[in-house]
């Protein structure tokens, strides 16, 4: 089971995302995501969100929380994406080897191209204080169900 990490940093009512466009062959190639990447041996949630924001930025999360867990879940795979937000950093930005870095207002977003899934969880992070769970069930592309706390909210 994959495990990788994903923060939005939101100051001003604007986020620090990553518009993928460097990588060949990349899933999520030309679509629009927050900052993160896959867990090393060993590492905590905390400790790959932290590393990986600082390897592809360069800047050092100073105030954050985890705020979810996503499943996903497709034919070709399975992943546990664990959902952070922040709010304050220090360092320089520097250019990303993955794709542009690019402050977006949080009411553009979901006019950006992203995935369905990413949808549902960016509402949930602007609706609620608290920790969820949420399953996302993938038909090829397409967004075949959502599942947050055990409840069916997208068939």
């Amino acid at each position: 089971m994959l495990q990788t990490t994903l923060c939005y940093l939101d100051v001003n009512d604007q986020t620090l995302l990553l518009h993928r466009i460097k990588k060949k062959n990349d899933v999520n190639r030309d679509k629009w995501i927050g900052i993160g990447g896959k867990f090393e041996h060993g590492e905590s949630p905390e400790e790959c969100i932290l590393r990986e924001f600082r390897e592809e930025t360069g800047l050092v999360l100073e105030q954050w929380a985890y705020r979810g867990i996503v499943t996903f879940v497709s034919e070709d795979w399975c992943e546990y994406m664990h959902l952070f937000t922040a709010t304050a950093f220090s360092g320089q930005m520097r250019e990303c080897d993955e794709g542009t870095l690019e402050w977006v207002e949080w009411d553009r977003i979901v006019d950006l191209p992203i995935w369905e899934g990413d949808k549902v969880f960016l509402r949930l992070l602007r609706e609620r204080e608290t920790f969820f769970s949420l399953k996302l069930v993938y038909e090829g592309e397409r967004l075949a169900r959502a599942v947050l706390d055990g409840q069916t909210i997208l068939v």
